[in-house]
């Protein structure tokens, strides 16, 4: 079963307004540290690690072309080093179209990365500046083409919609000019207006509206029909690729809810471990031999770094997860392949359960009501499910109460 490693590079040039991911601006201070206790957070698992194949690594963030290439290539070379990398592994690195140019592409593609996400989010100036991007439309083409000229084949461009006061002619236009380009992925985001953020706080203040999720579907079913007409497979709920093959390997090991390992400030893992191999401190001693974790890294980078330097554990939390939650978890991560959904086989060998029985009520209930659609070999979303995923995904997870 394939294994997925994440480095997450906590830096940006400025902090977008909506964002809410564990990023900062200004710390160009503790980019050497940084990567210095990355390598080392790699090298703790280097034993826990041994037994599996690495098949895809992503690098994420933030920004990871914030990083010299120096910088980077210490990274991937200790990814080589502390793990058994598949000499086919998929190697995503995050860009920035206003933070690379053709020199810094062709070093990722030296460095051997394969796969690129470029962050465009728009093709309307006044949305690319309500949304804080450092970058205006000229730069995406420009880092489009550079990309290209350095030999990438496989490139995603991520946008977003569903934007206070965003029409349809501007989201067409900008998939319009999308398409235009040829990529090989794309990945499309409705807009969230997370606690916490500037966003959040000009939606309270008044001064910007709040988003609308009514014309956020129209965009969203707009979506899908240019770009199935356009040929592009709708594979995942947000994501389309132009051929079966440009599927992103990595995202696909989180929605099929098997094993990666998450390395840095606030990186989250999940992994099937032997309690006893485990090389982090667990104040909770009841965990079973073989249990089915979820954990996550502290988050401030000072805090990280120092952790490190110290030989402590970086954890922040960590959670067994209960035979019920890690199936809901299949089942809300999994249907939102819109194709694949979540085969009977898989469910069988991941939880040695027969999912038709388990889920034998909320699967008559959903079907009954036209969300989802079942034959022999798998469950998956209706057009009707998938507009209405939020509502099928939460039938499955166990009650809090």
């Amino acid at each position: 079963m394939p294994t997925g490693l994440y480095i997450h590079i906590p830096f940006c040039q400025r902090k977008c307004p909506y964002c809410d991911f564990n990023t900062y601006a200004g710390l160009e201070n503790l980019y050497v540290q940084t990567v210095q206790a990355l390598v080392c957070e790699l090298q703790r698992w280097r034993a826990e690690l041994a037994p599996h194949q690495i098949d895809t690594i992503f690098l994420g963030g933030g920004t990871p072309t914030v990083l010299e290439v120096e910088q980077l290539a210490q990274l991937l070379d200790g990814a080589r080093h502390y793990t058994h990398l598949s000499p086919n592994a998929e190697i995503t690195s995050e860009v920035n179209p206003g933070a690379v140019d053709r020199i810094k592409f062709q070093n990722l593609k030296t460095l051997g990365v394969n796969r690129l996400s470029m962050g465009v989010q728009s093709f309307q100036p006044d949305e690319l500046h309500f949304l804080g991007r450092i970058h205006n439309v000229a730069d995406v083409y420009q880092a489009y083409e550079a990309a290209r000229q350095a030999g990438f084949d496989n490139i995603n461009l991520d946008f977003m919609f569903g934007l206070p006061n965003q029409t349809p002619t501007q989201w067409r236009d900008t998939l319009t000019k999308a398409l235009a380009l040829a990529p090989d992925h794309l990945s499309l985001y409705s807009l969230i207006v997370e606690p916490n953020t500037p966003l959040h706080q000009w939606v309270a203040s008044g001064q910007v509206p709040d988003t609308d999720d009514d014309a956020a579907a129209d965009l969203y079913e707009m979506a899908m029909d240019i770009l199935g007409a356009a040929g592009y497979i709708h594979y995942e709920v947000s994501n389309w690729a132009r051929t079966e093959a440009h599927a992103c390997q990595h995202n696909l090991i989180y929605w099929r809810n098997q094993e990666y390992l998450g390395i840095g400030p606030g990186a989250h893992s999940h992994m099937r471990l032997a309690q006893d191999k485990q090389q982090l401190d667990r104040a909770d001693t009841t965990l079973a031999p073989f249990a089915d974790l979820r954990w996550g890294n502290r988050k401030y980078v000072q805090g990280y770094i120092q952790r490190l330097q110290k030989g402590e554990s970086v954890e922040e939390f960590h959670e067994a997860l209960s035979p019920a939650v890690a199936m809901g978890e299949t089942m809300m991560l999994g249907l939102r392949l819109v194709d694949e959904g979540v085969p009977f086989a898989h469910f069988q060998q991941l939880h040695n359960q027969d999912l038709r029985a388990v889920y034998q009520n909320e699967l008559a209930q959903l079907q009954e009501w036209g969300l989802i659609i079942q034959d022999d070999a798998r469950v998956r979303l209706t057009h009707f499910g998938l507009m209405m995923g939020n509502q099928v995904f939460t039938r499955f997870m166990p009650s809090t109460d």
